[in-house]
């Protein structure tokens, strides 16, 4: 551990990191408890894994065609935000089943990457820390990514908190009271294509699904309230990239891989600890109580 510290006091790629983290915790937890409430986790798995087209088609421009200032992470923001867009027009529009459609985009998204990658020229280096995260290559470029999408997602987060607490409880109350359901469905889905851009320079687009719900779910066990959650969840998330590079450094071990494992298993130990120290239902009686409905507007 000490050889940690002693990297982040002089190693300017470990202060990235230690930055990066932080970043991504913020958005992270914000649109974590949306994704969780909302319940639309597979939907933010479809978006992750169509990113795989936008980070393979910037790859191929990149090297066929001598474009150096192509990063990887513009693919990925315009398949993230093509796929949130086209979900959420064939959901509300076409009414079509949303699984067909996450799993249509997520084939989709993958296999349009896999086929630029295999046309590009040379050897892609760098496409093993995308798919599985590698938070300690994340460049002094790349965190002007990061922050300026954090701050996207923040800023939009928290100013649309109550339109979209309406419609994750109860749309059709939303709808009732004049709330712009479709468009802020639509909104929602692209603040959670950019937070899924964000996560892959962290844990990578195998493992963003973790944690966008881990944390989350954590959190709800000591929560009343959805701020509260987004509040716990942020916090959370920031001790996990951090004890994630911490425990990872000496043994040389994938950071993003790392931090799954530990986020896993905290989710265990409190699940075990709350399962001997509640009786069953608790939590069932007390999340029931207001959970819906106008109750939940001024919350």
């Amino acid at each position: 551990m000490s050889e940690f510290f002693a990297a982040v006091r002089t190693e300017a790629f470990m202060q990235n990191a230690l930055i990066a983290g932080l970043l991504v915790s913020i958005a992270c937890g914000i649109m974590g408890t949306y994704i969780v409430v909302r319940r639309i986790t597979y939907i933010a798995g479809g978006i992750s894994h169509a990113v795989l087209g936008g980070i393979g088609a910037a790859f191929f421009f990149q090297r066929a065609y001598n474009m150096p200032w192509l990063d990887p992470l513009y693919g990925a923001l315009f398949a993230a935000l093509l796929a949130a867009v086209i979900m959420s027009y064939v959901s509300l529009k076409a009414r079509q089943r949303e699984d067909t459609v996450i799993g249509a985009m997520w084939a989709i998204g993958m296999a349009v990457g896999i086929i630029f990658l295999s046309r590009t020229p040379g050897y892609a280096e760098d496409l093993m820390s995308y798919l599985f995260g590698n938070i300690l290559m994340v460049t002094r470029r790349n965190m002007w990514l990061i922050g300026g999408l954090d701050v996207v997602v923040v800023v939009v987060g928290l100013l649309f908190y109550k339109e979209f607490m309406a419609i994750c409880f109860d749309e059709e109350f939303a709808r009732l009271r004049g709330i712009r359901v479709d468009f802020y469905y639509l909104l929602l889905l692209c603040l959670t294509a950019l937070t899924v851009v964000l996560l892959v320079t962290v844990v990578g687009i195998v493992l963003v699904i973790a944690l966008l719900t881990l944390p989350v779910a954590v959190a709800g066990y000591f929560s009343r309230s959805m701020w509260q959650m987004m509040l716990v969840s942020a916090v959370l998330i920031a001790v996990y990239t951090t004890a994630g590079l911490a425990f990872s450094y000496q043994p040389n071990l994938p950071a993003g891989a790392t931090t799954i494992v530990i986020a896993g298993a905290v989710y265990i130990l409190v699940i075990i600890v709350r399962a001997f120290t509640h009786p069953r239902g608790t939590r069932g009686r007390r999340a029931s109580r207001g959970t819906t409905g106008p109750t939940m507007w001024g919350r």
